[in-house]
């Protein structure tokens, strides 16, 4: 069976373009979402360097020099991840605490055969956190990053599918990939891999969708579901992986029912005891069936929907001091952002964000609609000096030269 593969050189960020087009797939948006969202994986060949992104070098600083904890660092070799005990310990006087890594038995392990699994980058190396902030942004989909480490000839897991769709760029070595269709079409969080092993295992002797070696600067877009395994060739291979946690019709009728439970919790006659000696729901089913029906008709999934989306992510970074900064030198004629990846709303007079929510005057709204929805940068004075003094304590806003 076919799959599409693109070839094309890195002609770098263009102006009306995503990261979806510049760095992933030189795909538009619309031709991705339409060919292959959450339908079928496409190969993008030579889509750029990553390295500006991650390296070798940044592995070793991570490992070495950073002080992670787990679960920032797991070890998988043959098919299996490994203890954590395996290689973490205390780290000497002032840190003792003994979750965290192990130089000297990670690079034991890993000459032994062992892929390391760096989790979470998106808190923990800065490149990689900004991509996954434009990526989520671009996408509407909560994105995470990991890297995976594998030592020549090996494999860190066996053939398995993920519940989220992956963007796997390759940045150092080779790597061969094995993928085959799936046993369980799109996947829930609650429905891994693990639960169906035997189907897994027989489809994986079956012919492949697609069998092939990423190069650095390659990348394959797998949605959730497909089945597959990766053996690094005759180098160390270095691989991202941006974890795509898709929201779904699922997640979505999740949210309102839970609304709609919330609504009955004011009927009294729902909060009403079944009566002594009952033996079953049969005689009051129905009367739960009309409330319910009648509740989720009513009710408005909304708030918790973007209540929900906003605890899945962080806002963008904020220095305390550079922040303290801004708030005792602030003039009119200070220049001020919005902060990135705050999912910020404006609901009636409160403004919620991943920061927190203000309930704001009526006099402010105007100024709130315009930083939300006009340019990036805006003066004190634009925007009121009170009202940004209020939001820069509260970590809405930036000074506009960081």
């Amino acid at each position: 069976m076919s799959i599409t593969s693109l070839t094309s050189q890195d002609a770098g960020a263009r102006p009306g373009t995503g990261v979806l087009d510049t760095r992933l797939t030189r795909l538009s948006r619309e031709d991705f979402a339409r060919d292959h969202w959450a339908r079928k994986p496409l190969l993008t060949r030579s889509a750029g360097d990553f390295t500006d992104l991650f390296s070798a070098d940044a592995v070793d600083e991570l490992v070495s020099r950073r002080g992670l904890r787990t679960p920032f660092l797991r070890m998988a070799k043959d098919g299996g991840t490994l203890p954590d005990a395996a290689f973490t310990s205390p780290a000497g006087v002032g840190a003792t605490i003994g979750d965290q890594l192990d130089d000297t038995a990670l690079w034991r392990g890993f000459a032994d055969g062992a892929t390391l699994v760096l989790q979470a980058l998106q808190r923990t190396w800065e490149p990689v956190a900004d991509l996954v902030a434009a990526l989520g942004t671009e996408l509407g989909h909560p994105v995470q990053a990991n890297a995976y480490v594998t030592p020549p000839q090996n494999r860190g897991f066996d053939d398995h599918y993920d519940v989220h769709d992956v963007f796997v760029l390759q940045v150092a070595g080779t790597k061969r990939w094995i993928v085959h269709e799936p046993v369980h079409p799109d996947p829930l969080r609650d429905q891994p891999w693990t639960d169906r092993r035997a189907a897994v295992a027989e489809a994986a002797r079956g012919e492949a969708y697609l069998d092939t070696v990423l190069a650095p600067g390659d990348v394959l877009y797998l949605p959730r579901g497909w089945l597959h395994a990766a053996q690094a060739q005759g180098a160390v291979s270095i691989h991202l992986t941006l974890g795509v946690h898709n929201w779904t019709r699922h997640a979505l009728a999740e949210q309102l029912t839970r609304s709609a439970l919330e609504l009955l919790r004011d009927d009294p006659e729902m909060r009403g005891s079944l009566p002594l000696g009952t033996d079953g729901p049969a005689d009051d089913l129905a009367l739960v069936r009309e409330r319910l029906v009648a509740a989720l008709a009513r009710t408005d999934p909304a708030p918790l929907f973007h209540r929900t989306r906003r605890g899945q992510a962080r806002p963008a970074p904020l220095g305390p001091l550079a922040q303290l900064r801004a708030v005792d030198n602030l003039t009119p004629d200070t220049r001020v952002r919005l902060r990135e990846s705050l999912e910020a709303r404006l609901e009636g007079r409160r403004l919620n964000t991943r920061a927190g929510w203000l309930d704001l005057p009526d006099a402010d709204l105007p100024a709130v609609r315009r930083l939300l929805t006009g340019d990036r940068a805006h003066t004190a004075d634009d925007l009121g000096v009170a009202l940004v003094e209020r939001l820069l304590r509260a970590g809405v806003l930036l000074p506009a030269g960081r």
